[in-house]
């Protein structure tokens, strides 16, 4: 220190020379700081990357798309009620085209089970069959792995046609080109026409476990075990809203339903970004409580700050002496180890950045969520690191400000 007042160019210097004349205890120190705000940032990314992943997942789509049911189980109300509604027959297939905003429509059935396909020796894991539309793919955007997709003559002439999913694929058919041949599905023969490319769902391969079937055919065949359950996908044409098109479809199923103004409806209609908003809502929650739980880890370099600090303060008692007889006043003794306590911990913050991000690439490729870097995180995690080190060197800085002068003079 080679002035009284207070220089910041020097209680940084100073710091870094705490950093080189100690440096076990001040490694020990920026470890702990680093590995503290390594976690942080890799549990933030991590788990946004899964809420992007499960959000890709859930919507699906390359574009933004409309799902009318009975209960679309986001909007509260009691869901028992809500399953008794009629379902959405077939006959809102047309009306549904032809309502303003709307682009493709696709209409699904399913009967609530699953079941396991046979071909020769070879037999599938537990698969989902459902009936859709010739829409299906190009809608919730999944490739046609091999052959093609079911077509809209097909799905009016109920068509005894199916399309394997990646995983039932893969069981009945390995190194093998499946089209063309003939399975089993509902008890009846079904022709393969095509493959659908693997999904690589947040659940694994139950996500590419299913079998579809032009609506239609599904209808015929297997709506013979007391439950179904008919629901409409629709995407949205470009310069409309989701909520221009959805009020749209609202009227035209409540003109089709003869429901009166003062009746209210008996379905659902939500957009796929609500389900999005939804999974942000939980994965949201669940990362801060992680966040607070792990930052619990950076009280551990909050007192080492306060330690080193401590000792740093005894070992320049005299120094510290002199500079407040030749005319230094408490404050500036008070900025100067704050400075040098914030100086260490932003040190340790920077290397946690630069481990936290690189761990967390490392983790989301290998589990292949989303990455990417949040410049507010970034200086976020930076800023808090060096608060650590302010918050914590708080006690020091004060005994050091506090010491009389005549009484640090006579110190050795």
């Amino acid at each position: 220190m080679n002035s009284a007042r207070l220089d910041v160019r020097d209680a940084v210097r100073q710091a870094l020379r705490t950093i080189t004349g100690h440096r076990m205890r001040s490694s020990l120190l920026i470890l702990g700081v680093a590995i503290g705000v390594t976690t942080l940032l890799a549990i933030y990314t991590i788990v946004s990357g899964l809420s992007g992943r499960i959000r890709d997942d859930v919507v699906s789509s390359s574009r933004p798309y409309l799902y009318v049911s009975r209960d679309s189980g986001v909007g509260g109300g009691d869901t028992e009620e809500k399953m008794k509604r009629p379902q959405l027959m077939s006959e809102v297939i047309l009306p549904l085209e032809a309502t303003e905003g709307v682009g493709l429509v696709d209409y699904q059935v399913s009967n609530g089970r699953g079941m396991v396909l046979n071909y020769g020796k070879e037999r599938t894991n537990f698969v989902q069959g459902f009936g859709c539309s010739q829409n299906f793919p190009y809608l919730f955007s999944i490739g046609v792995d091999e052959g093609r997709f079911f077509t809209a003559d097909e799905v009016a002439s109920s068509a005894r046609v199916v399309v394997l999913g990646y995983g039932p694929r893969e069981d009945l058919f390995p190194g093998r080109d499946p089209v063309g041949h003939t399975i089993r599905v509902f008890g009846k023969p079904y022709v393969i026409v095509g493959t659908m490319a693997a999904r690589r769902h947040i659940v694994g391969a139950m996500g590419d476990n299913f079998v579809c079937t032009p609506w239609s055919s599904f209808e015929k065949d297997a709506l013979n075990t007391g439950f179904e359950d008919r629901n409409v996908a629709l995407t949205v044409n470009d310069g409309f809203s989701s909520d221009e098109v959805i009020s749209n479809i609202t009227g035209t199923l409540r003109r089709e339903r003869q429901l009166r103004p003062d009746e209210p409806s008996d379905f659902d209609v939500i957009s796929s970004e609500t389900y999005g908003e939804l999974i942000d809502k939980v994965t949201g929650g669940v990362a801060l409580v992680l966040v607070v739980l792990s930052s619990i880890g950076l009280l551990v370099g909050g007192i080492g700050v306060m330690n080193i600090m401590l000792i740093s303060v005894a070992e320049r008692t005299r120094e510290i002496g002199v500079r407040m007889a030749v005319g230094a006043h408490r404050q500036d003794i008070l900025l100067q180890v704050l400075i040098e306590a914030g100086t260490l911990t932003g040190i340790g913050g920077i290397v946690g950045i630069f481990t936290g991000y690189f761990a967390s690439w490392g983790m989301t490729h290998l589990l292949r969520f989303p990455f990417a870097i949040s410049p507010w995180v970034t200086i976020g995690a930076a800023a808090f690191s060096v608060a650590i080190g302010i918050f914590f060197g708080l006690y020091p800085a004060n005994k050091a400000a506090r010491m009389n002068p005549i009484v640090a003079l006579g110190r050795e």
